[in-house]
């Protein structure tokens, strides 16, 4: 089942174990929550680029995320990687963005570019306990 947005809002607000840090009512959606980036980020055309997200994200036992482009970026070529978040992660998020468009694009700060859509998990027990737990910033591949 996808969260909707009171949901996400009462999970935040109510102790549900869900964190999103800064949050930003402009940026809760219906059915999911706009990701936005750091700093002003020039997107190369042809390139993937590694973008931390400007929220920290904690995720409790019983929520996954899954990330996807926002329609208006993905109309203009951009495309996202590794769109899954599992239960217990915790940290800046690091969104690999591949601009497969016709020219550069250009993010100024805070944009919203990702939608994080937020999934019960049924029975969840186990945690996510990787190399990217507590992210800070952009964190390269292994």
């Amino acid at each position: 089942m996808i969260l909707s947005a009171s949901e996400i809002r009462r999970r935040l607000d109510g102790g549900g174990g869900l964190v999103i840090r800064p949050y930003n009512e402009a940026s809760q959606q219906p059915a999911s929550y706009d990701l936005r980036v750091t700093g002003h980020q020039i997107l190369a055309r042809g390139a993937c680029t590694l973008v931390p997200s400007l929220e920290w994200v904690e995720l409790p036992a019983d929520l996954a995320a899954t990330l996807r482009c926002r329609s208006s970026y993905a109309r203009r070529g951009l495309i996202i990687g590794g769109g899954f978040v599992d239960p217990g992660f915790r940290g800046q998020l690091t969104l690999c963005l591949t601009n497969m468009g016709a020219e550069d694009i250009v993010l100024p700060p805070s944009e919203r570019v990702v939608q994080m859509i937020l999934h019960r998990v049924e029975g969840g027990t186990e945690l996510y306990d990787g190399r990217y737990q507590d992210s800070s910033g952009v964190v390269k591949a292994r």
